[in-house]
Order: C-alpha cells, then structure tokens, then sequence
C-alpha cells in the first residue's frame, strides 16, 4: 500500500496508479467499468419481478395496516413459494425479504424457522468476522469508504508531527494499515495513537494488537487504546473522558457509524456538537445511501428494496450463481439488515440509515464544513473499482463535495469530510 504523507499529491491505494486522471465535473457520474454479461437463472413458472416487488409492497401494506392478516399470510406463501435463497438474484431478494415480512408478521413462529447468527452460538462471532472480510473481499462498498476517508485524512494531517485519530467501531482494523503505510513513508514519520471503540474487547484486543505489530514493521510510533462502547451506549461519555494531549492533532473518524445514533435525534445532535467542540483537524463520514430511517414503514420497507435490489445485483455481477461465499454474505451479512429494517422496531432496530442530505444538515447545524473532494480522493476510487471490482454496474458519483459509490442508477454510499 504506497502513499505519502508529506505530499498532497500522492494517494493512500491499494495499488501504484500508473497515470493521474483529471477530475471529473461536479456533479456526475463517472463512466461505469468494463462490459459484464449477467448470468440469469431461469424462472420459467415465476411472476416477473416487477410484478413480485408490488406483492412484497403489498404484503408489507397487510401487515402494517393489521386489515386482512389472513391475506397477508397467503401472500406470504406465495412469495415463499416463488422465491428460493439458490436462484437469481430477484429471487433471493424475494427470499430474504420474505423471511422479514414473516418475522413482523408472527414474530414467535416465524423465529422458530428462521436462522440468524446468534444461532450459531460460539462460532457466531467467527461467523461474523469472516462474513465481514468476505464482503470487504468481494464488494468495494467497505474499501472504497475507507480509502476514500483515508485520503481525506491524510491531507489533513500534512505537516504534523503527532496524530490522534479516534476511531468509532472500528471492526478488525482493516481501513488504517494504508494509511499507517503512508505516515511511515513520511520522513520523519510523525507518531500515530489510535483510541478505537466496539462492543466486543477480545475483537479490540486483536485488532490492537494486528496494528501493533504493522507499526513495528514500519518502524511507526504507534500506541492502541480499546474501549468498550455497547450499541445503545451514550458516545457522549467516553469522549468526555478522552485524554486530548496539547501536541496531538486530532482525527475523528465516523464511517458507517452516525446511523446507529438516529433512533434518539437530541443524543445524536449533542454528540456532534460535542465532537466539533472537541476541534478535530477533520471528521470523516461513510454512509449508507438510503433513507431506512423513514417514520412511515411502507416508505422504509421501499426504500430497503430499492437499496437491496442494487446491493444483490452487483453480487450477482461479481461472483456466480453456486458461490458459497455470497450466499453467505446474502443470508448472514445483508439478510440480517433486511430482517433488521423490515421487522424490528424501537431499541431493537440498528440499520437506521439518513441520505446524505440529511446528514449535511445535521453536521452543518452543529458547525462543521464540508471539506471539498480532491482530484485524487477521485482518481483512486476510480482506479480501485478499475483494477478490483471490474463489474459494469459500480458507478462513481459526485454532488455538493461528496462521493458517493453506487450500482447502474442507484447510489448506495456517500463518503464526505467535515471540519
């Protein structure tokens, strides 16, 4: 991973670009990638799927309205019926979406049917690990948020001698060593504390100890702090705590995090005034290109099918029909949003996602600024989908200093960075 941290004119990137690409205008999409041919699996007895995406509206209209159950339940039977978690994409859309219209529907006796990760007991956290890396593997929809945070990052932090960077959830680590490579290439390289938060402290403790070891390597300062933040956690209280040192630059980091805050609007509102009182050189944030947040179900039980309809396309571009691998991240990894967003609500419901133009207002009452795009934030994106995820379908986009990544029509991430 090759960058440079003393110069603006060099990307973090998982590989050497070969030549400097000007930037694009504002305000559009860049050209789709090399031609691919989908491979369809026949449906011969099925309903075509526009007409199967109105039956899932409407069996999620019989269950919110509670007006004809009996109705509700025979569409359900249906939708089973003409859907299979093995065949083309629309019907393992269908399957995961019907799984979730069934669990709202009868929560006790779908549950009893119905296979989640916490039914694999101890091996549940190994599940979710390696589902996690298999989604980093085979979509850019985690790389291209963190490179592109990383960039945002690293031309922030020019010229200083000691950063900090307070990572919210930070999972398995997998977004700084890039950016680690890149501080050590600066001469001479300036130390580097991370202070990382999740919810489970052996993940942390491994974690800390895989970038530890990195730096070394690198001949990097370098010092981990773990802490322990549960979801339903104020993140108000351990920042409060934070040890802030005079001679640190500071680095909040925040992607695909915020959402989990939007259940309880006045915490997350005090939260981002309290991150901008804290006066970090820049604050990066990665989200979900999709309003799941809506107050009426039937606009969020839509907008999760438009979301979705996209994310099972491109695995369907990307890998083939007998892949374990993405029948894995399909029924653990996004199956598990869908069961999330379609049948949990209150407390239990996490994916809770906001487009970016909530966002942008929320961050700029709370006093920050959007740090405009640089032409190589831009240009790396564009050559990470180029040289790892050569589908058709992964567009890039731009709009008012954010990049967004999406598949043909239908952005499904946004990556900006505020000061």
């Amino acid at each position: 991973m090759l960058g440079s941290f003393g110069s603006s004119s060099h990307m973090v990137t998982s590989a050497t670009a070969t030549e400097e690409e000007a930037p694009p205008p504002p305000n559009t999409y860049l050209h789709p990638h090399h031609h691919y041919h989908h491979q369809i699996h026949p449906w011969n007895s099925a309903p075509p799927p526009a007409h199967m995406r109105q039956l899932l509206i409407t069996c999620a209209e019989l269950i919110i309205s509670r007006s004809d159950l009996s109705a509700a339940h025979r569409l359900i039977s249906i939708l089973s019926t003409n859907s299979s978690p093995y065949g083309d994409s629309t019907e393992r859309l269908v399957h995961q979406f019907t799984k979730a219209l069934a669990l709202r529907l009868d929560p006790h006796t779908a549950a009893t049917s119905n296979i989640t990760v916490d039914d694999f007991g101890s091996n549940g956290k190994a599940l979710i690990q390696s589902s996690y890396l298999s989604l980093n593997q085979v979509t850019p929809f985690i790389r291209f948020s963190h490179l592109t945070s990383n960039q945002a990052i690293l031309e922030a932090i020019q010229g200083q001698q000691a950063i900090h960077i307070f990572d919210f959830d930070i999972k398995h680590g997998v977004q700084w060593p890039p950016l680690m490579q890149a501080v050590a290439d600066h001469c001479p390289p300036p130390s580097l504390r991370i202070t990382a938060t999740g919810t489970d402290l052996e993940t942390l403790q491994q974690t800390g100890d895989r970038l530890s070891k990195f730096a070394h390597s690198l001949g990097l300062r370098f010092q981990f702090h773990p802490i322990i933040l549960h979801i339903n956690e104020d993140p108000i209280s351990i920042t409060s705590s934070l040890v802030l040192l005079p001679e640190e630059t500071l680095v909040i980091n925040c992607v695909h995090y915020l959402h989990r805050l939007l259940k309880d609007s006045d915490r997350l509102c005090l939260f981002l005034h309290h991150i901008k009182a804290m006066n970090p050189r820049v604050l990066t944030v990665a989200e979900r290109e999709a309003n799941h947040n809506h107050p009426i179900f039937r606009q969020r039980f839509v907008e999760a099918l438009d979301h979705y309809t996209a994310v099972f396309d491109s695995l369907e571009a990307t890998l083939p029909p007998t892949s374990a691998e993405r029948m894995a991240l399909e029924q653990i990894w996004f199956g598990e949003e869908i069961m999330n967003i379609v049948a949990a609500e209150g407390e239990n419901r996490i994916e809770t996602h906001e487009r970016i133009r909530s966002w942008k207002m929320m961050l700029r009452n709370a006093g920050f600024s959007n740090i405009p795009l640089s032409r190589f934030a831009v240009s790396q994106a564009k050559l990470l989908l180029r040289l790892h995820y050569p589908s058709e379908g992964y567009q890039l986009g731009i709009l008012d200093d954010s990049l967004f990544l999406g598949w043909q029509n239908q952005p499904l991430f946004s990556v900006s960075s505020w000061q």
